[in-house]
């Protein structure tokens, strides 16, 4: 049976916007380009504090953005391409050192990458994208649904962002909060598949790194939502004991360790030193909380916010955990006891750390990574290379990737067109890839040239995923065939500056 991956009810997405209380408007003379506000400069700050909070968190939570679909058991295809004007393309920008490539190994252009959002159930999603030359240097091409989310009230997609060189949760290059999108009013207002593709002017971007270490009490710490630091370090007795006097018999922010228990006392005994001694988590909830060998034994608890190379490296007692904001913490169970001062103690103090202005300005996106070319009216049948982040299960279940690493196909594009009636399309582009949903955006990059990483942008893999030989497993992938509409579309996104962060 032959079979292609289709949204249930037969469209997925489109427009007809409301976005930040603006109409989408058509914005150009050909009638064909609808534009609508992503995020408005009042909302930057508050979209990047989103995604970077609690050291990107929020890009981990992501899930790939699909739906429900159905199958459909034929393909239609019928007749060739035929261009609406004379073939064009954009050069591409970026890297133009040539170099001899004696064996096909395939070098990732720094373009691609993810673009991030939030669907209208609330939650996070991801798709492919790749950056593309522009006059202002800060353009972006994906697919028309990984923008808009279609439905009686369909809206734009919030918290927009796209991360060029996502590579296993980093953002090597910064986040660029989308300003503007770019679609063809087809796809905006009919449902078109066969325009299924988007064009994205982005802010300049923000990067991590710097920054300000503020002194925090630990209920700051706590409360504190951004990304922070906390670290131990040893005192005197005589600190210690100052801790203790000023708060009351309590330590918050300070603790005493003994080397050894040989000296057991009751917290009444002269002179008695309250210690903690680490224990594992079974042992901890097994202790009793009362008397033990003559000195009353009572219980701890210290949660410590850790990097993740320290999270992945930690071989003791204490239970690791990425808590609910996204940090990695490891909390230490401890058993109180008191001691005489003839034991050896070490005393420390734990300080607490949020750090502030921990963000700065990248730059512009195709100063950065450079930007793919564009080209339209260009013939079928020729050889592309796409690549994109599929991270989805085929239909037997099957789940050959993670979403966390970039993967590429290459192959020649059909020559007939494939026609969908129910998604209103009639002149989609095939292309044998067995990659699954995640791929959805991704860029099809024609004449990809691996020694410059560069090619032009002929395509993006649409909403649609096949099953040709029906295997349960997908085997095609498609795109619109772009021509001198799309390149309409395109010419209105690249011209518009949107400027720095503000």
């Amino acid at each position: 049976m032959k079979r292609i991956l289709l949204p249930a009810g037969g469209a997925i997405l489109a427009t007809g916007l409301l976005a930040a209380g603006l109409a989408s408007t058509a914005a150009s003379a050909s009638g064909v380009v609808d534009d609508t506000a992503l995020t408005p400069s009042t909302k930057v700050s508050e979209t990047v504090d989103f995604w970077f909070k609690a050291n990107g968190a929020a890009l981990r939570a992501a899930s790939v953005y699909r739906y429900d679909y159905k199958e459909v058991d034929k393909i239609v295809q019928k007749g060739g391409y035929t261009p609406d004007t004379k073939p064009g393309s954009t050069a591409p920008i970026g890297e133009e050192k040539k170099t001899t490539v004696k064996v096909q190994n395939v070098n990732l252009p720094k373009t691609i990458g993810k673009v991030f959002f939030e669907g209208r159930d609330g939650k996070l999603y991801w798709c492919s994208a790749t950056s593309i030359q522009g006059a202002q240097r800060n353009l972006v091409a994906t697919a028309g649904h990984c923008v808009y989310q279609t439905g009686a009230n369909g809206d734009v997609l919030n918290k927009w962002i796209f991360v060029p060189g996502y590579y296993q949760g980093n953002a090597p290059w910064g986040i660029y909060v989308g300003k503007q999108a770019y679609t063809h009013y087809d796809f905006s207002n009919y449902e078109d598949y066969d325009r299924d593709y988007a064009f994205v002017t982005v802010y300049n971007g923000i990067k991590l790194g710097g920054g300000t270490a503020k002194k925090v009490t630990k209920a700051e710490f706590d409360a504190y939502q951004g990304v922070k630091d906390a670290k131990d370090e040893e005192i005197t007795q005589a600190e210690y004991q100052k801790t203790v006097d000023l708060n009351g018999g309590e330590t918050p922010d300070a603790w005493a360790k003994a080397s050894d228990f040989d000296d057991l006392v009751g917290p009444d005994y002269p002179g008695a030193i309250k210690v903690l001694k680490e224990v594992s988590k079974e042992q901890f909830d097994g202790a009793p909380t009362g008397q033990k060998n003559g000195a009353q034994a009572t219980q701890a608890t210290v949660t410590e916010t850790v990097t993740e190379s320290q999270y992945k490296g930690y071989t003791g007692p204490g239970y690791r955990k990425i808590d609910a904001k996204g940090n990695f913490t490891i909390t230490h169970y401890f058993l109180k006891y008191w001691v005489k001062r003839t034991t050896s103690v070490k005393y420390y103090r734990t300080t607490f750390f949020i750090i502030e202005g921990f963000v700065k300005d990248a730059g512009r996106l195709g100063d950065n990574v450079g930007g793919q070319g564009f080209a339209w009216n260009q013939p079928t049948g020729k050889y592309v290379r796409t690549f994109g982040y599929p991270g989805g299960e085929h239909p037997d279940g099957n789940k050959p990737y993670t979403g966390v690493t970039p993967k590429w196909c290459y192959g020649k594009t059909s020559t007939q067109r494939v026609q969908y009636p129910a998604l209103k399309a009639e002149e989609l582009v095939g292309l044998k890839c067995a990659v699954t949903p995640g791929y959805n955006g991704s860029p099809w990059l024609y004449k990809y040239s691996n020694a410059k990483r560069l090619g032009y942008v002929n395509g993006v893999t649409t909403a649609v995923f096949g099953d040709v030989d029906g295997n349960n497993r997908y085997d095609y992938i498609f795109s619109s065939y772009f021509d001198g509409e799309t390149a309409a579309v395109y010419k209105a996104a690249s011209n518009n500056w949107s400027g720095k962060l503000g």
